[in-house]
């Protein structure tokens, strides 16, 4: 097992989706964090701010273990905020902690 990072932009004008599919994104991050396979995970808010308000999100980041790359960008693909439309791109990587 290894980390692999999860890279994730928005598409534009997607707030209402991401809303909508949020509390099975969730979900889906509890059952990681439950596994202690979650290192951190979370939103990059569109603005300087800790709640954008309707200026939304730019996109999200996931940093959690799997068995391998394929795995990663499996789980990725299967996430609700890709099945909602809610991603223009998704870059899936290796993720060497340091710190």
């Amino acid at each position: 097992m290894m980390y692999y990072a999860i890279i994730a932009e928005d598409r534009p004008g997607s707030l209402v989706d991401r809303l909508a599919a949020r509390a099975a994104h969730l979900q889906r991050l509890e059952a990681l964090r439950e596994n202690g396979r979650l290192l951190i995970a979370g939103p990059h808010p569109a603005i300087d701010a800790v709640d954008p308000g309707n200026e939304g999100f730019s996109g999200s980041l996931v940093v959690a273990e799997f068995a391998s790359l394929q795995d990663a960008e499996k789980w990725a693909t299967d996430d609700p905020y890709q099945h909602a439309n809610v991603y223009a791109r998704v870059t899936v990587k290796p993720f060497k902690r340091v710190f």
